[in-house]
């Protein structure tokens, strides 16, 4: 993809040459570019993938009428082999590129206006859910899908790691029993959650909708934060405000587990013209996160020790 293909793609659609195109680091799955054009700013998703857009253009507009701040659909199509997508710019950073300048109160605020949204999104009515949807089917998913990919990618990290979370998720699997299939964003964590002079002012990349349990929300937040080397308060702040209990914040903690040796597992992936950066550095940083959790997983997972696996 470069800017020839952009500015032909454009003409097409708008009779107008871009001012400036500016390819996005994030995207692994597709092309990102923010585009300006006549003054205004656009944001342009490519893919070489038939159809790639279809599930993000029926959220968009299953979300508009919530009053969720995302993107307006402003054209679609295919063009010289590209599918894309032309959405509304909105103002703002990824909350984890601003973090350590937001204060204690921006935190709780966002944490709420969050939660808020969480709670509009659960009213959705969802459709076409498989007729053998479980939590503890996701759960399973995640975890062969972690261990597959830690596999594939040259054993950076250890597999077995992926089978103590199994020996885990069987200790919870009355709780999974109990989750029912409730629409939630899952994939606002440091990133697609954006803010602008310390509020929150936008939600991007909505290519899918969670099912099931939300706090899987909390617990990507928490990792990507710990990842990031950085305070975890705001996720405190959400859990406050869904008011978790002791069950759901034990769930909670085996969820950051599980996105840890996701993390893991995307660890030397390839995502078109880009590989997930992986290293001595980062290794010793993930297994450090990982061991630091399984202390406390140790600490409060209670009595149930020899629950077995889930599946």
């Amino acid at each position: 993809m470069n800017e020839e293909i952009i500015t032909r793609l454009w003409l097409e659609h708008f009779q107008k040459a871009p001012q400036s195109v500016e390819r996005c680091t994030v995207g692994q799955g597709n092309y990102v570019y923010i585009v300006k054009c006549a003054g205004e700013k656009y944001v342009l998703r490519c893919s070489m993938e038939q159809g790639a857009y279809e599930p993000a253009i029926y959220w968009l507009e299953r979300l508009a009428p919530l009053e969720i701040p995302v993107p307006r659909v402003i054209a679609k199509g295919r063009s010289e082999g590209y599918e894309y997508l032309v959405l509304s710019y909105l103002e703002g950073k990824d909350i984890g590129l601003v973090y350590p300048q937001l204060t204690a109160e921006e935190k709780r605020t966002v944490a709420r206006e969050v939660v808020a949204i969480q709670d509009r999104v659960a009213a959705l009515e969802l459709e076409n859910l498989e007729p053998d949807w479980s939590w503890a089917l996701f759960i399973r998913d995640m975890l062969e899908r972690a261990g597959q990919r830690i596999a594939e990618n040259g054993y950076y990290f250890e597999v077995e790691k992926v089978e103590r979370l199994r020996t885990c998720a069987g200790q919870l699997k009355d709780y999974f029993a109990r989750i029912k299939p409730v629409a939630y964003l899952d994939d606002i964590s440091s990133k697609n959650l954006l803010i602008h002079n310390g509020r929150l002012s936008g939600i991007i990349d909505i290519d899918w909708m969670g099912t099931g349990d939300r706090l899987t929300f909390a617990a990507l937040t928490n990792m990507a934060l710990l990842d990031l080397g950085y305070a975890t308060d705001y996720v405190e702040y959400i859990l406050e405000e869904l008011r978790a209990d002791e069950e759901e914040r034990r769930a909670f903690l085996f969820y950051t587990l599980l996105y840890c040796v996701d993390f893991m597992g995307e660890r030397g992936m390839q995502f078109l013209d880009r590989r997930v950066e992986v290293n001595e550095r980062i290794v010793d940083r993930l297994n450090g996160i990982y061991d630091r959790l399984w202390m406390e997983w140790d600490r409060v997972r209670g009595g149930n020790e020899n629950g077995g696996k889930l599946l």
